[in-house]
């Protein structure tokens, strides 16, 4: 038999005050969580498009995607870093301009230059122009660095370092190459998803990933991969727990921070690894060992916390990890392909 009206009408006031509750409760908690991830994380932001344009930054975008700059003349600092790779190389290992692959596997230069360890997996340059200079007779293969500087000359930037570097009387120095270089580094910012939760845009996160972002606090991931970089902040010793290398099949050569002190201690020892675009820069850890992210998380659940996680737990926390990645900056490509 019907509800009479009056029973219809109380239904339907109890069902909107229970959505409305329902509702103050979910915001509740999002509210909770966002004052939890903006304590333990925190946002970032894209460069200012003014900043982008100064003559210094365009000077050292010009550099970063030139191959011409290197001994074999095909070899630039994006051969490395690529955009379809988010910053990083879907490769293992890197091949130089001396036909040598890198020894670890290449970390993506967007936001790495607020890694305050420093850079590199053994936080061991703690500067991009410390990096850049290192990188001359490096990655980049030249003998010295008057080699560098004649190539720059040689293929006409003594223009545009003048324009940067105005007040020099030879602005055409490797010190400025190294300068300009992290200076344009120090632009390729990629908020994400995530920033925009944070910034108070409730619609940036799922459901799904909001309960991810819960799971990585719960598990304790943000013990090391916290501020903004989600990382980046200090070295780790790669297996707190146990041996990582039976679940990653790596060989026991690199043995991290110890095979450049000599220290025991040191043993094992990488900087954590920013999470930021994570998603987009597999493969991963310092051997690109791992090829899927939630395999990658299910390792360090493992040999880092002693926790076995299940299969949910691993599908929510990459879903929070797809939500750091961030639209690649425009001006991340060689110069005029915008």
């Amino acid at each position: 038999m019907p509800l009479p009206s009056p029973s219809r009408s109380r239904v339907r006031v109890l069902l909107a005050v229970a959505a409305t509750l329902a509702a103050h409760v979910v915001a509740a908690a999002d509210d909770t969580l966002r004052e939890q991830a903006a304590s333990l994380f925190g946002a970032i932001a894209a460069a200012a498009p003014e900043t982008v344009a100064a003559p210094e930054i365009e000077l050292g975008r010009a550099l970063f995607w030139d191959p011409r700059l290197s001994a074999d003349g095909k070899t630039a600092c994006a051969s490395c870093h690529l955009r379809a790779d988010s910053g990083a190389d879907r490769r293992k290992r890197s091949p130089d301009a001396r036909g040598k692959l890198t020894r670890r596997h290449a970390q993506s230069v967007l936001n790495a230059q607020r890694a305050s360890a420093g850079l590199r997996w053994l936080a061991d340059r703690a500067s991009g122009a410390e990096q850049a200079l290192g990188s001359i007779t490096g990655s980049m293969g030249f003998d010295d660095r008057a080699a560098l500087e004649a190539a720059l000359r040689d293929h006409g930037y003594a223009g545009q370092f003048a324009a940067a570097y105005p007040a020099e009387p030879d602005p055409v120095t490797a010190e400025h190459y190294a300068r300009a270089l992290q200076a344009y580094q120090e632009t390729l910012l990629t908020p994400a998803p995530f920033d925009a939760w944070l910034g108070g845009d409730d619609a940036a996160l799922g459901a799904r990933e909001k309960q991810g972002l819960q799971r990585f606090i719960e598990t304790g991931c943000g013990g090391c991969h916290a501020g903004p970089l989600f990382g980046g902040g200090s070295l780790q010793r790669f297996g707190v727990v146990e041996d990582y290398r039976p679940h990653t099949g790596s060989d026991a050569g690199d043995t991290g921070l110890m095979a450049r002190t000599g220290v025991e201690a040191d043993r094992d020892k990488f900087r954590v690894q920013p999470l930021r675009n994570v998603a987009k820069t597999g493969p991963y850890f310092h051997d690109g060992s791992v090829d899927a992210l939630g395999e990658a998380v299910a390792v360090m659940a493992r040999v880092q916390l002693g926790r076995t996680l299940s299969p949910q737990a691993i599908r929510e926390i990459t879903d929070f990890l797809a939500a750091l990645s961030g639209p690649l900056p425009a001006h991340y490509a060689p110069p005029g392909a915008e």
